[in-house]
């Protein structure tokens, strides 16, 4: 017994050398690790924030600058004393054939005055468009004929509303970002009531020039503009057809537009990425100027100086392996062997197995390394079939019909939710989201109709069997939009309970052609069309509380009794669609 004691005892001796050896450099390279990455990381992201806040708000001021700018030239139209005779003398005509000759006439007059106009502005090469928008909401004058008499951004009701000059980024008809400046017109500077307003279209080339120069942004930084929609408005450096497609959602942004304060720091960006970022809050203006970089490009240095540190771990491993080694080759043998296998591992060869037998730690660690090494083995077989499962089922995740039916499709949508939920926690959002959108499902469900998905604090369903003379599932529609609208006490009264704010909302329909979306992974199907864009479109224009439908549905409905029918607008898609939008409700007594 005392024979076998001693001879593990030079063993252990040997044991305990190496673990201190290594324990001592182990020790001292995480310290230096540790160290040097927590302040190269607080050096770093300080400089960048510092780079950030300064571009932000360089770029933020010139853009501030160059809104003002157009601001200051518009209201040069605006005062002119020719612009306003002109827009007086047309305005009293009321016969459509005598205006157009009016205009025709005095067209030449407008033209001079949009010279002296351009003159002004230095002949900027930006200008695309002038407008004259009478007080009718008709279009007077336009650098630019279009068939269309009523301007794409204005009506008599748009032209009463304009009291002060403000500039917006949209998008144009073609497609492509328009910078719009618009001001009100006076008959003299007293007058409170406009006489039309004036609108001035240029191309966004002096904003894209503030926000796509990258120098100072390194691979991955990028500036761009959200509006108050949320919606970016300017180019990605990422994102292809970013402008007014891209939600942006971020912390900076609703900083901005919930407390009108700028923001710096580290967030997820709408790509969710992490991101170093800084912003310049523009509330006035309806935009914020958001300025990133990712978060791995600016601590890669601290990724270098990691790989350097860690070399230097490496050197000083192998110096102290080494000397371990001429300290005892029975611990340096099992080390090398376990070292090779890693290797093997490294280069994918996952057969491979140390099989060390020894009764000490070395002996456990190579035990829990060939364990290691066939859980991996494992799990790459388990990767690969599933990759195999997936590659055969890529092409029938998602399958259009290649037909068409004729569907009553119906949109349910709160009004006013963005103010309502703004005032709400996250939980509180998801409770008053809840209540209405199940309540409003249910009720769909009831009357045979089918529910398709919500679109934020809305609900897209539609009514099946409608492509026939059956008029069953139209009366079926018509009595669910009813049961839903007189729902609305009851959603209010549990909306009360839970202490949230009560809701509004309006219902429209339209009836068309519609494709049907068939999702391998989901038991619902989706549905897509003119006809879906429609009746999303229309939905604007009901008032809260009430059903509005298309032209097509009217005319499949007018014939159902116990229904009151009343045209309330024409509304235009293009200038070669258009159609009357009715407003519904339920005959009393």
């Amino acid at each position: 017994m005392k024979k076998a004691m001693r001879l593990a005892i030079p063993l252990t001796l040997d044991k305990k050398l190496v673990t201190l050896a290594i324990f001592v450099a182990v020790i001292g390279i995480g310290i230096t690790i540790a160290l040097s990455f927590h302040y190269s990381n607080i050096i770093l992201e300080e400089r960048i924030m510092d780079q950030l806040l300064s571009e932000s708000t360089i770029r933020g001021d010139s853009i501030r600058s160059l809104f003002n700018s157009k601001l200051q030239q518009i209201q040069v139209i605006g005062t002119d004393p020719m612009i306003r005779n002109l827009i007086g003398d047309l305005n009293v005509v009321d016969n459509e054939y005598v205006l157009t000759e009016r205009i025709a006439e005095k067209r030449i007059d407008f033209l001079i005055q949009i010279q002296a106009f351009e003159t002004t502005i230095g002949g900027s090469n930006e200008l695309e468009n002038v407008e004259i928008i009478g007080k009718s909401g008709r279009e007077l004058f336009s650098l630019i004929n279009t068939k269309n008499k009523n301007s794409f951004l204005a009506d008599q009701k748009f032209v009463r509303g304009v009291k002060e000059p403000f500039a917006e980024i949209i998008l144009g008809k073609d497609n492509k970002r328009k910078l719009v400046t618009v001001t009100p017109i006076f008959a003299n500077p007293k007058d409170k009531e406009t006489i039309g307003v004036a609108i001035v279209t240029a191309n966004t080339q002096s904003i894209d020039q503030i926000l796509l120069n990258r120098f100072g942004l390194g691979n991955t930084g990028e500036a761009y503009l959200v509006n108050k929609n949320k919606m970016m408005v300017t180019e990605s450096r990422f994102t292809e057809n970013a402008p007014f497609h891209q939600v942006v959602n971020t912390d900076a942004v609703s900083e901005c537009f919930d407390n009108k304060k700028n923001f710096h720091g580290q967030y997820t960006d709408y790509r969710q990425v992490f991101i170093l970022g800084s912003s310049s809050c523009m509330d006035d203006l309806g935009l914020v100027l958001l300025v990133e970089i990712d978060d791995n490009e600016v601590f890669q240095p601290v990724k270098n100086l990691q790989e350097k540190v860690i070399m230097l771990g490496v050197i000083m491993t192998i110096i102290v392996g080494t000397a371990a080694f001429f300290l005892s080759k029975l611990i340096s043998r099992p080390i090398i062997k376990l070292r090779n296998a890693a290797n093997k591992i490294a280069d994918g060869n996952f057969d491979v197995r140390t099989n060390i037998a020894t009764r000490d730690e070395i002996g456990d660690l190579s035990h829990s390394f060939d364990m290691m090494a066939e859980k991996i083995q494992d799990s790459l077989i388990k990767i690969r079939e599933r990759e195999d499962i997936i590659k055969q089922q890529k092409d029938i995740l998602l399958q259009f019909s290649e037909y068409s039916s004729n569907y009553c499709v119906c949109f349910v949508d709160i009004v006013g939710s963005t103010k309502i939920t703004a005032k709400l926690s996250d939980l509180e959002t998801s409770k008053f989201y809840s209540i209405f959108l199940n309540s409003m499902a249910t009720i769909v469900t009831k009357y045979g109709g089918i529910v398709v998905k919500n679109i934020g604090d809305a609900l897209l369903y539609y009514f099946p069997k409608t492509d026939t003379d059956d008029m069953g599932p139209f009366e079926n529609m018509l009595r669910c939009s009813v049961d839903m609208l007189e729902s609305r006490s009851k959603i209010n009264e549990r909306l009360t309970v839970e202490k949230l704010p009560e809701v509004s909302y309006r219902i429209s329909a339209a009836f068309g052609p519609v494709r049907v979306a068939i999702v391998a992974t989901s038991t619902i199907d989706d549905i897509f069309g003119t006809t879906v864009n429609k009746c999303a479109k229309i939905n604007t224009l009901a008032t809260p509380n009430t059903l509005v439908v298309d032209e097509s549905l009217y005319n499949k409905i007018k014939g159902i009794g116990g229904y009151e029918f009343d045209k309330i607008a024409d509304y235009n898609i293009d200038a070669d669609n258009n159609f009357s939008v009715y407003f519904v409700k339920q005959k009393t007594g």
